[in-house]
Formats: structure tokens, C-alpha cells, sequence
């Protein structure tokens, strides 16, 4: 589906798609054949050579840590990637299997058997996705060659203050000299710095759903950096694959459960990027659950506006700053994002709402937690670091129902 045309055949039935995909599709896949990674004004000659040169480009690209869930998410986003060829798998366990016989929907992609990431050959390698666990990355991505691009979806390089990783991670961390090169990949917000960058720490789930409304706000003073309140709702994906007993049937379903209260990891991480906006000190009250759902994420966040300002004012900033956006998407005014409105896509659905009480207003920003907060928004920034446009192999729409 890398093409328009393929796209708007999806869309043969409007009236089977809620509003908001028809809103997808009317506000962002007409200009697709229009946007590259950022370009703002037409390519000179030059460019254009470079482009076609690009396109037909093949990157190879290494997966360590391919049967977990993030993992499996990059090699699914993968399969329609012209660009971008898997030659190496990783997963110490499931070594010297196929990807078919662990993830039986991948059962009809033609790739490598998984090896062990100790006897993993990087010389048939450009560029890296490293799905691993926390705490183990470190290590691992400090062996790799220096000649490859390195996204890392753990939170080994997440946090600039190795100090906080440590009080939050409860061990030292093993890369600080790494530390110093990476560069948080918000992408949207730090698009330039990850085009040029080795090595990108892609962001948590929560973060990516509370950063995007929260920071161009912050940078335009509209809202105050006090008082914010994060309620954020994940599908059970978002805890990882790994067999734990209060991810079991029977402890997830029928039922909300909240989680990680006053201590989750993703805290210092939220800070840091609204402090960094803010140039000064933020602290949030966040609050996460887990939901009976295998993926998606919503984040319910309550802030008190600048004086002066309107919920009107944040709604037309937030329509200003992302109305160039592939997969940011403002809704129109009153209506309300879904969960099921991202699933399987990298987008991300925000609005702004009134609250009861005088100066204050609602956001709610929902993201597929796998996709846009995880594999998706990987892709994108190893698209732009590979210098190709980075809606590349991103183009699905969302499933529904």
C-alpha cells in the first residue's frame, strides 16, 4: 500500500469508517504525493536525483530481540517497507527458529531463522531496531559497529541524567559515553536532531501520548507547567510478552488495573521533555492503568490555561503546529478520540476540551501503543536517519472494528 491509489481504494465504503478515519483520510492522504520527510517548498533538481536515488535503495536491517511484541510490530511494519530488507533476527531463546513458528501471523514472510544476539553477524547489516529489555541494551548496542544506525526501543537511553536512570532503573547505567550521542526521538518534535543522529532512544508509549498535545503548548506559554494531572489507560501489549502472573486472563479482564502509582518508569521521562519545553522544572501527577484490551493507549490529561488564555487559544495552536503532520491529527471540535479509531496505525488522535472548572481544559490523546508509541514511530525515525521519507512502510490505516 505504498502508493495513493492504493490507499483511496480502501476507502471504496465511506459510510463503514467513523468519522474521524474519513477525517484521516480527507485531511492528511491527499497530501501525501506532496510531503517528503519535512520539506516545506519544492525540491531543487539536485534534490529530486537524490530522492530517486533513495527510492530505490535497499537498507538491511537487523532486529535484535524479534519475539517480543515490539519486535514483531517492526517486522510486520517491515513486509510493505520498499526500502528497508531484514537480514538479521535476534532472541536468545528462540534461537535457531523461524519467525513463523513464534508469531504464526508472520508465518508467510521469507526471513532469516533467529539466532542468539552472541552469534549474531553484523557485517550484512545497516541499521538496527534493538527491541531488548531494559538494562540490557546497554551493553549490547556498546559491541555493535560504530558504522551502524541504532533506533533503541528500550529505556536504556531514554534519560540525558544518568543519575536519574539509575534512581529510577535501580542500577548504574553501562553506556554513558553512549549516553552523550543519543537523541530522543520524539519525532515530531526533534525531527532535525534524529535526521543526523547514530544513535535515537525512541520514546515510551505514555510519553509519546502526553508529550505531542503537551509541549507545543508549554513552548507557546499557553498553559501552566503546575498542577498537571495525567490519567493514561494502556492495552496489556504495553506490558511486554514475558509471562507474569498480573498479566494473567483472569487478573486483566473484566476489570481496570492501576499500576506504578507515584512510581512509574516513564516519569522522569515525561518530565524531562516538559521541562525541557518549559526551561524549568516540571513535575506531573501520572497515574497509569492497564485496561482489558490487547493494544491502544489513551491519555486524559488536565491542565490549568495560562491566564488569559482560552481552550479555543490551545485548540487553534495544536491545529497550527500539526496541520502538517502525517500522523498527528487534531480532531474537528467536540469530537472525542477512540482507542479502536488508531489500532494498527502510527497515528495519533488529540482534542481539546473545556473542564467545568473556570481556566482549565481536558486533552485526550490516544496513540496505538505498539505502533506510534513503539514500533511505528521507530520506523519513522530510522526512515529519517536513513535519509528516505518517513511516512515509508507507515501508510496503513487503522483497523476497524
Amino acid at each position: 500500500m505504498g502508493s495513493l491509489s492504493s490507499l483511496n481504494s480502501i476507502y471504496i465504503d465511506r459510510g463503514s469508517f467513523p468519522k474521524c478515519l474519513n477525517e484521516i483520510k480527507n485531511s492528511r492522504v491527499k497530501k501525501l504525493c506532496l510531503r517528503a520527510s519535512v520539506a516545506t517548498s519544492a525540491p531543487t533538481s539536485l534534490q529530486s536525483e537524490e530522492f530517486k536515488a533513495k527510492k530505490f535503495e535497499k537498507f538491511r536491517i537487523g532486529v535484535l530481540g524479534a519475539s517480543g511484541y515490539t519486535g514483531s510490530e517492526i517486522i510486520r511494519l517491515l513486509a510493505n517497507h520498499p526500502n528497508f530488507q531484514i537480514t538479521l533476527m535476534t532472541a536468545d531463546r528462540k534461537a535457531g527458529q523461524s519467525i513463523g513458528s513464534v508469531f504464526p501471523h508472520l508465518v508467510k514472510q521469507d526471513l532469516p531463522d533467529m539466532v542468539a544476539v552472541k552469534d549474531a553477524d553484523f557485517s550484512n547489516v545497516d541499521a538496527v531496531f534493538c527491541c531488548l529489555p531494559h538494562g540490557t541494551t546497554q551493553e549490547i548496542i556498546k559491541g555493535l559497529p560504530s558504522s551502524l544506525k541504532i533506533v533503541d526501543l528500550s529505556a536504556d537511553f531514554r534519560l540525558r541524567d544518568v543519575g536519574e536512570y539509575e534512581e529510577w532503573y535501580g542500577q548504574p547505567h553501562r553506556g554513558q559515553e553512549l549516553q552523550k550521542e543519543a537523541v530522543y526521538g520524539l519525532t515530531e518534535i526533534s525531527r532535525t536532531e534524529i535526521q543526523s543522529a547514530r544513535l535515537v532512544a525512541n520514546p515510551g508509549c505514555y510519553p509519546t501520548s502526553i508529550q505531542l498535545p503537551l509541549i507545543p503548548l508549554i513552548k507557546a506559554n499557553l498553559i501552566e507547567v503546575k498542577n498537571i494531572i495525567v490519567d493514561s489507560k494502556s492495552g496489556v501489549s504495553g506490558a511486554g510478552r514475558g509471562a507474569k502472573e498480573a498479566n494473567l486472563y483472569t487478573e486483566i479482564a473484566e476489570g481496570i488495573h492501576s499500576y506504578g502509582v507515584t512510581r512509574h518508569r516513564h516519569v522522569p521521562e515525561i518530565e524531562q521533555g516538559l521541562s525541557e519545553a518549559a526551561k524549568a522544572k516540571v513535575t506531573v501527577s501520572f497515574t497509569p492503568h492497564l485496561m482489558p484490551m490487547s493494544r491502544g493507549m489513551q491519555s486524559t490529561i488536565y491542565v490549568e490555561m495560562a491566564p488569559g488564555a482560552s481552550t479555543e487559544d490551545l485548540y487553534q495552536h495544536l491545529r497550527n503546529f500539526y496541520e502538517k503532520e502525517e500522523f498527528v491529527v487534531l480532531l474537528k471540535k467536540n469530537e472525542i478520540p477512540h482507542t479502536r479509531h488508531v489500532r494498527g496505525s502510527n497515528y495519533c488522535l488529540m482534542n481539546v476540551f473545556p473542564d467545568r472548572i473556570p481556566g482549565r481544559a481536558i486533552i485526550i490523546s490516544v496513540i496505538d501503543n505498539l505502533v506510534k508509541g513503539a514500533s511505528g514511530q521507530a520506523l519513522q525515525n530510522l526512515n529519517l536517519m536513513m535519509g528516505i521519507p518517513e511516512n515509508t512502510g507507515l501508510l496503513s490505516i487503522p483497523l476497524f472494528p
